[in-house]
């Protein structure tokens, strides 16, 4: 084992033998390296002030994610390269592009945001064909500006390429941060910790299943996206702690021939495009979980692996017929993935085993599919109830149904009364309101702050009645049967 964390700040290299598990990065910059550019805002990975890039070797080169510093944890930086605010002027004291054009279209008011707001500006800057194919809106939902001042933001990240091309000083010297950190890729599993508390970053699959053994008390992490919130919210201090970012065969995600094996610690970045091939409605959804940094950061199996009843993946992958591979040191095992939510807080998880990957089978050549996120907000908001239908048809008959929904039971669960209702009839209408009425038998919901049990009824039944539209054409036939009657 190796019992010092490396990583890269800005083009300096650091090594920590001693390193709290739950040390926030944001809490690193600010308390230690005085780098205060980095601010925070919500503590909880909302708003976007503390957004930072880290970077990893890919290839022969460095590919930068912006993630937000407030909900990771400094050992996550482990074989990484760390930029802040503070790294984007040039030795020379020069404006970086993105600065310049933030200045000019006058994008900045009270300033608190500005430095989260440059550094997602900067990171959709490397990214030069991702900001062709991305809306900036869309790139910057994950950044809130208390001043309003998004239309000067907007215009910044419209211009910023046009400033100076090939004005990049990071990009210039990039070589030497691949081959240090190619240097460092040793295999060995990292151990750091401080007074009894500690973090493990295995580097391979057999060293994480011989951990879990080891510490079957563990917490798990992916991308820390929920955990970050145990020690910024609830002050808990939760060890030892048991990082998946470093294995290698998790973060894989494999076309299978008919469908995709995604890795537990793939990201919902990793895997969105993959996902959206085989179901549209899939990237759709998935662009509206949590903003672009905790979609850097938040994995597929740590979404699934948490049991959380609203969490928008687990119902997604349920309706297109997934299967969770488990395993426990060499012995693995697969279950539908609906049978693994027993109850609120309880997975069929066993002590020591873990999620290894999740098997996504594709859609047949009959295969309707739809998926629906409602929420309060648009972007990053919990959804008040999730639904994903994959209906197989044959001719004009329903072979098969999966209708999975989250936010109305203790789990995410199929409607199987429903589903019945559905099956070996005729897709139509009448065949829908039945299988909606059966709804009633399936689910009982509760009532709390983000819903009442009535609304998230009315909106199940709906949302499968939507499905029947959008499908059938009959939104279409009846908007052109408007458009008639409107031009007389």
């Amino acid at each position: 084992m190796r019992r010092r964390l490396r990583f890269v700040l800005g083009s300096e290299p650091r090594e920590l033998g001693e390193v709290e598990p739950t040390l926030t990065v944001l809490e690193y910059l600010r308390r230690i390296e005085h780098r205060r550019g980095t601010k925070e805002g919500c503590a909880e990975g909302d708003c976007g002030a503390c957004t930072v890039l880290v970077g990893r070797p890919v290839e022969g080169r460095m590919c930068y994610r912006a993630v937000n510093a407030c909900i990771l944890f400094l050992p996550m930086l482990d074989g990484c390269r760390l930029l802040t605010v503070e790294d984007l002027r040039a030795p020379d004291g020069s404006l970086h592009p993105v600065q310049r054009a933030m200045v000019e279209a006058h994008a900045s008011q009270c300033g608190f945001c500005t430095p989260g707001f440059v550094m997602a500006l900067y990171a959709l800057y490397r990214e030069r064909g991702v900001a062709r194919e991305t809306p900036i809106a869309e790139w910057l939902a994950g950044n809130l500006c208390r001043c309003t001042g998004y239309g000067p933001i907007l215009e910044a990240a419209q211009r910023m390429h046009a400033v100076a091309q090939g004005a990049d000083h990071l990009e210039a010297r990039e070589a030497e941060t691949v081959a240090r950190l190619e240097s460092w890729q040793d295999g060995e599993t990292l151990a750091v910790g401080r007074e009894g508390r500690m973090f493990f970053a295995p580097a391979d699959i057999g060293s994480l299943a011989r951990l879990l053994i080891e510490h079957p008390d563990a917490t798990l992490i992916g991308g820390a996206t929920d955990v970050g919130l145990w020690v910024t919210k609830q002050h808990r201090r939760p060890h030892p702690l048991i990082w998946t970012g470093r294995v290698a065969e998790l973060t894989r995600v494999e076309d299978t021939g008919d469908g995709l094996s995604i890795g537990a610690a793939a990201t919902y970045r990793d895997v969105l495009d993959r996902l959206a091939a085989l179901y549209p409605d899939a990237g759709r959804v998935i662009r509206r979980i949590g903003s672009v940094q905790i979609r850097n950061l938040g994995t597929i199996g740590g979404n699934i692996a948490n049991g959380s009843p609203i969490g928008d993946s687990p119902p997604l992958l349920i309706a297109a017929g997934a299967r969770l591979r488990l395993r426990r040191g060499n012995r693995c095992r697969e279950v539908p993935l609906e049978s693994f939510f027993l109850d609120y807080g309880r997975q069929d998880r066993r002590p020591g085993e873990f999620v290894e990957a999740v098997v996504v089978s594709g859609p047949g050549p009959g295969t309707l599919f739809r998926a629906y996120k409602i929420s309060k907000r648009f972007d990053q908001d919990i959804s008040s109830v999730f639904a994903a239908f994959r209906i197989d048809l044959d001719g004009g008959r329903i072979a098969s149904a999966r209708l999975a929904y989250g936010g109305m039971a203790p789990v995410p669960k199929r409607a199987e009364l429903a589903e019945a209702a559905l099956v070996g009839r005729p897709w139509k209408r009448q065949t829908v309101e039945a299988a909606m009425a059966a709804l009633e038998r399936d689910f009982t919901p509760i009532d709390d702050w983000r819903a009442s049990a009535g609304y998230r009824m009315t909106v199940a039944r709906n949302l499968l009645m939507k499905c029947w539209l959008e499908s059938s054409g009959e939104i279409r036939r009846r908007l052109d049967l408007a458009a008639e009657v409107a031009d007389g």
